[in-house]
This record gives C-alpha cells, structure tokens and sequence, in this order.
C-alpha cells in the first residue's frame, strides 16, 4: 500500500525534525544523519531541520534552544544509537524536558549499533513517546553492524536495502505527520 499523495497545491510542506540523539566524542551518528537527510531531500513535501543534542543538551547550555525546532515540526524522526541496551542520556534529557513539543505528532527512528543495530533503543523510544501523547510509526530503518555499512566517505554499501527502508518510513512518516497535522489545526489536541 502506497500511503504517499500528492499534496495539495496550497498544501504547505510537512516540517520535519531530524533529532540525532548522540553528543559522544567520535560518534558516527553524523554519517548516518548525513545519509538519511539525502533520502529525505528527495521525498516530496518534506522540509528537514535537524536538531542534534551535541549543539542543544550540552551540560551548560539552556534547553530553550530546542523548544521553537520542536514546536514548529509537524513529525519527527530520531537518530539513536543503543547505548547499554537503550538509547542515549542526552536525548533522554531533550525529550524529558519538553511535553507540549510532542503531542499528536508522528515520530519515526532511525537506529545504529552493533549486533542489533539500534533496536532496543528504539523499543524503549517508543514507550516514551507513547507516554508523551506521540505517535510512533511502525517501520524503522536499523542499521547493525553501522560502521561496516559505510565507506570512509560516508556512502552506504548497499544503498538498495537501505533506501527501500527509508522511503517505506517515510512514506508512512509523511501520512502520519499530515493526518495529524491536520486533525490539530480542527480541533487542538487535548482540548
């Protein structure tokens, strides 16, 4: 089932947050949100922002930088890799600092590592967001094994499998984000 459309003419754009949940020293999650803010440059409708907790969540910086990126996204797609069998401390302090920012909303992961690729992280994303009033979409794109999937220039290997996985969350993605995007501008969520 294709849950793509074309928009409508006076549509406007679904404004979506890319979340690259990791601030470690050397991380390798800037390779894979390179790789995926291409795929998504190429899907209709979408306009990309991306948020990245290195630049938001530093220990001195004030958690206000992230709140106009967040309340202005209609979707959101988050960057994790597994750390310790979940996801990141700092990405669990950006989205524990906000409420509001998530309601109603669609959000899609993309997830890296080892062995599982990311995918514990990402079950454990999806009870939290799911306590925030979020709607979490059901494809993923996991890649295990991350660092041998791409080339020191920052390609995928095997860009087929991976882009097929992308576009399938995305299209989902951008289903979600402008079916609920358009039930809260009839009727604000929680009101």
């Amino acid at each position: 089932m294709d849950l793509t459309t074309s928009p409508l003419p006076s549509a406007a754009p679904l404004k979506m947050a890319v979340i690259l949940g990791s601030n470690r020293e050397g991380r390798f999650g800037p390779v894979v949100a390179d790789w995926f803010l291409a795929r998504a440059a190429g899907h209709p409708g979408i306009e990309t922002e991306l948020i990245d907790v290195a630049e938001t969540e530093p220990p001195a910086a004030p958690t206000a930088r992230a709140v106009p990126h967040l309340a202005r996204a209609d979707a959101f797609v988050v960057l994790t890799p597994e750390y310790n069998h979940s996801y990141p401390a700092p990405l669990k302090s950006l989205i524990d600092r906000h409420f509001a920012e998530w309601q109603a909303k669609p959000v899609a992961f993309v997830s890296y590592g080892g062995v599982s690729g990311g995918l514990r992280a990402v079950e454990h994303l999806r009870q939290v967001f799911a306590e925030l009033h979020a709607v979490s979409v059901r494809d993923t794109v996991s890649f295990h094994n991350a660092g041998a999937l791409f080339d020191d220039r920052g390609r995928h290997r095997d860009p087929a499998q991976a882009d097929g996985a992308a576009k399938r969350m995305l299209d989902q993605l951008v289903w979600w984000g402008r079916a609920l995007r358009d039930a809260r501008n009839r009727h604000p969520y929680g009101s």
